[in-house]
């Protein structure tokens, strides 16, 4: 194990944790200009997202078992390689279909990259102050990912939307390497993998949310009664499974906590909030005001900053005030924020301070709600179980923002469509029809509104004190350090 953080070993892990947040966050800033290139509807554009974080979030624990079994060196170099070569497949896609399975194949790359590169770090620096420093320093890729893709995203995108997948494969190919020569195996408890499992919870929540995804165009047809019917069926056959199994891959026992099971939903409420923001904000200033790629990712900027902000206090207010008023006041800035941006959804706003002003607040409100769902998974639980309450929570965020963008983007097309709409190319609409579409995108915001007014009311049946939110911060910082709830060490 290594004392030194700063080294080839922490660079390589936090580079894939990098490249997987720049992903993400370019890809939703360069959806426009990808609808438009390939005269996609805005249903089936969804799936260019939608596809990914299915995947990544269904196969999520399936990916860090495979690390375990087979060696986590091994599968993170196969999931970042395997990143690397969809990455590649999305950037040179020709059509619809080409891209969203590739989209979807970099999802399940990314469920192998991610789970393994977390243990990896684990298992890579020593107990102690190197592996904590190791942790804040993974962690803080998402922070400068989030801010680096919206500026980088915006740059390439105006030069061509490929490039921010073709971008992915000098990284991936540097982080690939840089494994093989920086890190060292490692293996955990080799346990049977439920592969069942995770084929049918992954298959049933993508049949569910292809079946509203294609609603709007008729409820009664068979692609979407079908896809519902199968889909529910297999979400049953999952739970059968995972109550068979010997090592399901989600062990209902975490669930016993009904304080838990409403931060868990909590979260997925606020997942929903987080995606639709990302996604149709982008739309709305791309689309709607004429924003250039750049000038949209710059726009949204001030979120990042607000929800910096608020997530320093709520980590600080967590420990003294019950984590439910936290997330009830972000629930309430967020309604504020979102319900503001409807009302002049369909105006030509300037940019301050009718989008600048929201965007902030809205930030700040995720930041101030978030932060306590996040504290509030692992609160009062030993070192031994922070790990499968933390991937849980991974797989709620990942679930919760394909769902949530799938239904309000079935809302806001069937709202498009009700006042004379289309489905084609923004691009293309007449000043007609852009307006009928400005009003759908009112729709998305309003409906990010509900969800975080739904998201506050759950948690009103969380009763998690500062104590047992301290107590679950102490075995986080215990479990990074590699010790257990008697002092002794843990083998990651």
């Amino acid at each position: 194990m290594k004392d030194k953080v700063l080294g080839p070993a922490i660079f390589v892990l936090s580079g894939m944790q990098l490249l997987m947040v720049l992903d993400g966050t370019v890809a939703a800033l360069a959806l426009p200009k990808i609808r438009d290139a390939l005269s996609l509807s805005e249903s089936n554009a969804n799936w260019i997202i939608s596809s990914y974080v299915l995947a990544f979030g269904g196969l999520m624990l399936l990916g860090g078992r495979l690390g375990d079994t087979f060696g986590r060196r091994r599968m993170f170099v196969v999931g970042v390689l395997a990143f690397t070569a969809t990455s590649l497949m999305c950037g040179l896609a020709q059509g619809e279909a080409m891209l969203i399975i590739g989209r979807a194949l970099q999802g399940a790359s990314a469920a192998v990259a991610a789970p393994t590169a977390m243990a990896l770090v684990a298992t890579t620096f020593a107990p102690g102050k190197p592996r904590s420093q190791a942790f804040a320093i993974y962690a803080a890729m998402t922070g400068i990912g989030s801010v680096a893709g919206l500026i980088l995203g915006g740059i390439l995108t105006e030069v061509s939307w490929r490039l921010v997948f073709l971008i992915n494969v000098p990284i991936g190919l540097a982080v690939g390497l840089g494994a093989l020569w920086a890190l060292t195996e490692s293996q955990g408890e080799r346990l049977s993998l439920d592969v069942p499992g995770a084929v049918l919870g992954t298959l049933g929540c993508t049949l569910l949310v292809l079946a509203v995804n294609e609603g709007p165009s008729g409820w009664g047809r068979p692609i979407v009664v079908g896809s519902f019917v199968v889909g529910t069926l297999a979400l049953i056959a999952f739970v059968v499974v995972q109550r068979r199994a010997r090592n399901p891959i989600l062990p209902f026992s975490l669930f016993d906590n009904p304080n838990r099971v409403a931060a868990l939903i909590a979260i997925l409420l606020s997942s929903m909030v987080m995606m639709c923001m990302a996604v149709f904000i982008s739309l709305y200033l791309q689309g709607i005001l004429k924003y250039t790629p750049l000038q949209s990712g710059l726009a949204v900027v001030p979120f990042a900053f607000g929800l910096g902000t608020a997530a320093a206090i709520a980590s600080k207010l967590s420990l003294m005030v019950q984590p439910r008023w936290l997330v009830m006041a972000g629930g309430a800035v967020i309604c504020a924020g979102c319900m503001y941006a409807w009302s002049i959804a369909t105006d030509d706003p300037a940019y301050f301070p009718s989008i600048g002003l929201p965007v902030v607040v809205i930030g700040f409100g995720v930041g101030l709600a978030v932060i306590p769902l996040t504290l509030s998974v692992v609160a009062g639980v030993g070192p031994n179980e922070i790990g499968p309450l933390t991937a849980i929570a991974q797989v709620a965020q990942q679930l919760g923002g394909a769902v949530g963008l799938v239904t309000v983007g079935a809302a806001v097309t069937s709202r498009a469509l009700s006042k004379g709409g289309t489905t084609g190319a923004v691009e293309k609409m007449d000043a007609w029809e852009l307006a009928a579409q400005a009003d759908g995108y009112g729709l998305a915001f309003a409906s990010c509104a509900a969800l975080a007014v739904l998201a506050a009311c759950v948690v009103m049946f969380m009763r998690f004190t500062p104590e047992e939110v301290a107590e679950g911060q102490a075995a986080q910082q215990a479990a990074d350090a590699g010790v257990d709830n008697d002092g002794d060490q843990v083998t990651a």
